[in-house]
């Protein structure tokens, strides 16, 4: 697993995130509650291109309304918007599932940073 922190201004605010990337890897499944248990904030990512990653994001959103903290806000990503014209997961199916879940929603792609640093401000409001 990796660890960054990162920080964004809102306001006359700055919000520190210290970030831990498991990447979904099934051996961290494990340990994920080391990870999420005091957390704020969980971003469940998905690619875009891959339905089976859609599954088993809304299974990690189960899990994390399940057994993180009440307060937690719960963010999915769709990711790999670059690559629109691969697209398996639709977003008009992502984000009635996301309404349905009380998450924050939003496409982006780590390659072109689309509402990559966006996502990070809606979850720090």
């Amino acid at each position: 697993a990796a660890f960054l922190t990162q920080s964004v201004c809102l306001d006359d605010t700055t919000v520190k995130f210290e970030i831990w990337d498991t990447a979904g890897q099934e051996r961290y499944h494990s340990l994920a509650p080391m990870y999420y248990r005091g957390a704020q904030a969980a971003i469940v990512v998905y690619d875009i291109t891959n339905q089976e990653t859609f599954a088993r994001a809304k299974t990690w959103v189960k899990e994390l309304q399940r057994q993180a903290s009440p307060s937690i806000v719960i963010a999915l990503a769709g990711n790999k918007a670059d690559l629109a014209s691969k697209r398996m997961v639709e977003y008009e199916g992502a984000q009635p599932y996301a309404d349905d879940n009380s998450l924050l929603f939003m496409e982006t792609s780590a390659k072109t940073a689309m509402n990559v640093n966006d996502l990070f401000l809606a979850i720090g409001e």
